[in-house]
């Protein structure tokens, strides 16, 4: 199971796939090129689940759970993790919560322990608590003054109307203020659990060594009132452009973010749809929008097109920091690319350009443990196929400039965008 050649694509050889009695996924890759291991994972814990009196506890949950467990304090984890050289974290999102830690193969055990603790017995201290909590208000507070987590976050709420997607997964100061420490414990008790998680380990360690530590840290957990996810609502789609503007006093830019809906992770149009979004907005300097909006017309301090899709229904948006003064011309440049980019679609030499550089860019992305580790998970979190990357290169090569421009056509319409605005 030894792999020789660290940026060859993983595989169904060399790719060991396991599920434990109590339904964690583990999917491990050795590489002994590099003494360190990567554990990186996800369970169904994620800002779903929060309600709206309390808007943030998803994440306020798992930032709590390295301040304190049942066997160490905060400062004992973490003098054991730099004791090692070795790193733990976690991070939430809305339908997931992750983890991602760090250590050399010998300090495996170590790392899985603190892993296992952090899960399963996080001792929610109310001084480690009420100073979570300041960190959290102060971060939200920065937030209402950055023009581009503002105009991304009235995008949202316009594009998601109703829809769990609309809320932003760190909440508001007064949600924040709502949670109290038996909330956390709660939300620990109904939503942590075994079921829906997955755990990648890849590195200097051989599967049946991870597999077993694995198993000595986690397969011993079962919570049997684990809670199922809630059902998404169907998503309204819009009938007209809506613009907003959000009025931000002192600031010098503006941010804009235009847009409409995008495929899901899952949805046959994702390909197309990826690499019609590289010559929009991405590729070189910013695609096609970076060309009109910055270069040609010096209108944006940077500008942009972006897709969020994953496992629900996704957002295809372009976004622009451009000076005050300057937000209707820019957004009247980035309309007009958005109606050629549907009526033209895209060159012969935009699409080998693009296709060139999406081959090129795996085996790059692929060359750490922690990038073998992210990919094994995202195999596993939309149901990729084990082979998935070694088809890669066939997937982006079937896809046709008509393609691009049929799904182009299904998502953007320029009658109907959100337009959202951050600034003076």
């Amino acid at each position: 199971m030894t792999v020789n050649k660290l940026n060859s694509l993983p595989g169904p050889d060399d790719i060991y796939r396991a599920v434990l009695p109590n339904g964690i996924v583990v999917l491990t890759r050795s590489n002994f090129n590099s003494p360190s291991v990567v554990v990186s994972g996800f369970f169904d814990a994620g800002a779903l689940f929060d309600p709206d009196e309390k808007l943030g506890l998803a994440e306020y949950t798992v930032a709590a759970l390295m301040r304190g467990t049942q066997k160490r304090t905060f400062d004992e984890i973490y003098n054991a993790l730099e004791s090692v050289g070795a790193s733990l974290g976690f991070n939430t999102g809305i339908h997931k919560s992750g983890f991602n830690g760090r250590s050399l193969a010998e300090d495996l055990p170590l790392l899985f322990d603190l892993l296992a603790e952090a899960l399963t017995a996080p001792a929610f201290p109310k001084a480690e608590l009420e100073r979570l909590r300041a960190q959290l208000l102060t971060g939200l507070a920065i937030r209402a003054e950055d023009t581009g987590d503002m105009a991304s976050l009235v995008f949202d709420q316009i594009l998601f109307k109703g829809h769990p997607y609309s809320r932003p997964e760190d909440g508001y100061p007064e949600t924040i203020r709502n949670i109290r420490r038996n909330d956390l414990v709660k939300f620990h008790r109904e939503h942590y659990g075994p079921r829906g998680m997955v755990i990648a380990v890849v590195g200097a360690v051989k599967p049946e060594d991870a597999l077993r530590q694995v198993k000595r840290a986690l397969g011993g957990w079962h919570v049997r009132a684990q809670k199922e996810a809630p059902e998404l609502p169907p998503l309204k789609m819009l009938k007209k452009s809506v613009s907003r503007h959000h009025r931000i006093r002192g600031k010098s830019q503006s941010d804009l973010v235009i847009g409409t809906n995008g495929p899901m992770r899952r949805d046959p149009e994702f390909m197309p749809a990826s690499i019609g979004n590289n010559i929009l907005g991405q590729f070189g300097m910013m695609g096609r929008i970076g060309d009109v909006v910055r270069e040609k017309s010096g209108l944006a301090y940077y500008a942009y097109s972006s897709m969020t899709a994953g496992l629900g229904p996704g957002s295809w948006e372009v976004s622009a920091g451009v000076s005050p003064q300057n937000v209707k011309k820019a957004s009247g440049l980035i309309v007009d690319e958005l109606k050629r980019f549907v009526q033209e679609g895209v060159t012969a030499d935009e699409l080998a350009d693009t296709k060139a550089n999406f081959i090129g860019r795996l085996p790059l992305s692929l060359e750490s443990n922690g990038g073998i580790a992210n990919a094994l998970l995202n195999i596993e979190r939309h149901n990729l196929g084990l082979d998935y990357y070694r088809r890669y290169a066939d997937l982006v090569n079937e896809v046709t400039a008509e393609d691009v421009l049929n799904t182009a056509r299904k998502f953007i319409d320029p009658g109907k965008l959100v337009v959202a605005v951050a600034g003076p």
